[in-house]
């Protein structure tokens, strides 16, 4: 428990472990870089190699119906719609337009735009209208960290039995583990991985990609 077999990333290490799984398209790369010159918060895309594995996971798991809570400008709902079973499909929540219109191209670009729904509205609103909908066989949270709560709560009792639940920025640089830093964003990180290792609706798993995955599913 003390000698972790893990290690730390560095720039050229981190670009080898890219160039060894599935690269980024044509589509991808083009996105990538249309988001970084956004400037600062082309932060918020998810990582090559994190979409990569949402892709595959997704495609394991035979995943029907999809959601997704923070789309920015769509690297992580590519990775899910191009993993979807025959006839899947993705509900997206955001609340932004500009972001997401740079996603709407590059879903059509890529020719999924067809399995994806976008909901330009508060994500609890979206979110309060599984009800209706069919059991969730994959989400994926990764907006403003102060409702990752309520988030999880919204979707985790419409999980299907084999269903997962993907959260991101669970780590959030490390910051969660350095007790000097109380910043707003980092308390709602530590309350929220409390929060589900203490559920015991559920079994997880954190992962150490990108910033920080907890892989969430229903206990049997």
């Amino acid at each position: 428990m003390d000698d972790p077999k893990g290690i730390g990333l560095t720039s050229e290490l981190h670009q080898y472990l890219v160039a060894h799984g599935t690269p980024p398209d044509e589509v991808q790369a083009a996105l990538i870089e249309r988001t970084a010159a956004l400037g600062g918060v082309a932060r918020m895309q998810t990582a090559p190699e994190q979409g990569a594995f949402m892709t595959m996971l997704v495609r394991l798991l035979q995943v029907r119906f999809a959601v997704e809570v923070g789309t920015f400008t769509g690297y992580s709902s590519l990775a899910v719609a191009r993993g979807l079973a025959p006839g899947g499909r993705l509900l997206c929540c955001d609340v932004s337009e500009e972001w997401t219109s740079i996603a709407r191209e590059h879903w059509r670009l890529a020719g999924v735009d067809d399995r994806i729904e976008l909901r330009i509205a508060p994500a609890l609103d979206t979110l309060r209208e599984l009800d209706g909908m069919p059991p969730v066989d994959f989400a994926f949270i990764d907006a403003d960290k102060g409702n990752y709560i309520a988030y999880y709560e919204a979707i985790v009792e419409h999980l299907a039995p084999r269903g997962v639940i993907l959260v991101d920025n669970v780590l959030w640089g490390g910051s969660v583990v350095d007790a000097s830093d109380t910043s707003e964003s980092v308390e709602a990180i530590r309350q929220f991985n409390d929060h589900v290792v203490a559920d015991p609706r559920v079994d997880q798993v954190m992962l150490p990609i990108a910033d920080g995955l907890t892989m969430i599913t229903r206990r049997a």
